[in-house]
C-alpha cells in the first residue's frame, strides 16, 4: 500500500479499466491536456480513438455520451466543473435517467460522468456549485462522492463498471490531497458508508470533501471539550448507506451534517428527514446542518470563506448541541 495523491488515485483508475476492459472510451473538455491532471497521460497511451478533447458543448458531451454508451461502449465522460452539467441536463435527466426503466431494462447505459464541484478556490459562482442534490432527486442516477485517494480509486472502477448511469464527483482544487490507496484491483462497494472515526456523543454524517474537515473538528472537540464524534462518510449518496447512519444515532442520540451544497434541499436535508422519520425516538437534541447558505458563491476569498462549512463552525455546532449531556 503506498500514498498517493487523489487526482493520482483517478488517473491509476482509469489507466487500469481502460486496459483492462477496450470497451472503455473517454472524452470530454482538455481532456488531452488534462487541465486537473485526473486524465494526465491517457491520450498518449491509448490513442484518439479511446481519448478525445470535445468542442465546448456539454449538450454534445451528455448525448453522445449516452449514444456511445447505448451502443456498447463503457463511456467516461468529463464535463470538467460540475456546473457544466447544468447546460447538458437534458441527456441526463431525461434520458440517461430514465431509459432502462422504459426500455423494461432492454438498454444499458454504462456512462459515468465526471466533475469537479464545491468552492474554496475563488472560482466564482460559475465553477463554485455543489450539485449532487439536483442528481440524487432523478432516481436513476448513482452518485458518487469519494472523500480519500483510496476511495476515489475505487469509486471509478465501481462507476465504470457499472451497468448503470454514474456521477463521480471529485472535490475541485483538493486532488492533491493524500492518503493511502491499496495495491492491487479493488472496488469501492455503493451504498456501503465508512466510519472514519467512532464516538458516543454526536454522529457527523460529513459529504465529500466536507470529511477532512470533520475529521479535524473531531480531534479539536475530543483534545479540548472532551467530546467523542463518529465521523461517518456516505462514500456514495445513491444508493445512500442509511442502516449505518441510524445505527450511529441510534448510539449517540445526536446528528449533525455536513455539506457543502447549498442548504435548501440539500443532501444533508435529506438524510436528516430519513433520520427524523425512522430514528426520532434516539435524539436527544434536534439535528442539526452545516452548510452552504442559499447564496451564489462569492469571487472574493474573505466572503467565499464566510459561506463555506469551516472547522470551526462544525465545532460550534456540535458544542451547541452536547451542552446538555449527562
Amino acid at each position: 500500500m503506498a500514498k498517493k495523491r487523489i487526482i493520482q488515485a483517478i488517473n491509476e483508475a482509469l489507466v487500469e479499466e481502460m486496459t483492462r476492459d477496450e470497451r472503455v472510451i473517454l472524452f470530454g473538455e482538455d481532456v488531452e491536456i488534462s487541465l486537473f491532471g485526473d486524465t494526465r497521460g491517457l491520450s498518449q497511451r491509448f490513442g484518439p480513438s479511446r481519448i478525445r478533447n470535445t468542442p465546448i458543448s456539454e449538450t454534445l458531451i451528455t448525448g453522445m455520451a449516452l449514444g456511445a454508451a447505448a451502443a456498447g461502449h463503457r463511456v467516461v465522460a468529463h464535463m470538467m466543473f460540475a456546473n457544466f452539467t447544468y447546460t447538458g441536463f437534458d441527456s441526463i435527466a431525461n434520458q440517461a435517467a430514465k431509459l432502462r426503466y422504459m426500455t423494461g431494462g432492454q438498454a444499458r447505459l454504462p456512462v459515468t460522468y465526471v466533475a469537479a464541484y464545491g468552492g474554496g478556490r475563488s472560482i466564482a459562482a460559475h465553477h463554485s456549485d455543489t450539485p449532487y442534490p439536483l442528481l440524487m432527486n432523478l432516481g436513476g442516477i448513482r452518485v458518487a462522492v469519494p472523500a480519500t485517494p483510496e476511495d476515489a480509486k475505487g469509486l471509478m472502477k465501481s462507476c465504470i463498471r457499472s451497468d448503470s448511469p454514474s456521477f463521480f464527483l471529485e472535490a475541485g482544487g483538493r486532488g492533491g490531497e493524500m492518503g493511502e490507496v491499496p495495491d492491487g484491483d479493488y472496488v469501492t462497494p455503493w451504498g456501503k458508508a465508512a466510519v472514519r472515526c467512532t464516538g458516543g456523543d454526536v454522529t457527523v454524517v460529513a459529504i465529500g470533501s466536507m470529511v477532512k474537515l470533520a475529521m479535524a473538528a473531531a480531534e479539536v472537540l475530543r483534545n479540548e471539550h472532551s467530546i467523542h464524534v463518529e465521523v461517518i462518510d456516505p462514500r456514495t449518496l445513491v444508493p445512500l448507506d442509511e442502516d449505518c447512519i441510524l445505527s450511529s444515532v441510534e448510539k449517540t442520540g445526536r446528528l449533525v451534517l455536513v455539506d457543502e451544497s447549498r442548504d435548501s434541499c440539500s443532501a444533508a436535508s435529506h438524510i436528516a428527514a430519513i433520520v427524523a422519520d425512522k430514528a426520532f425516538g434516539s435524539l436527544r437534541a434536534p439535528i442539526r446542518r452545516v452548510t452552504v447558505p442559499d447564496v451564489a458563491m462569492p469571487y472574493a476569498p474573505n466572503l467565499e470563506r464566510l459561506v463555506m462549512p469551516s472547522v470551526e463552525r462544525i465545532v460550534a455546532t456540535i458544542q451547541q448541541l452536547t451542552d446538555s449531556r449527562p
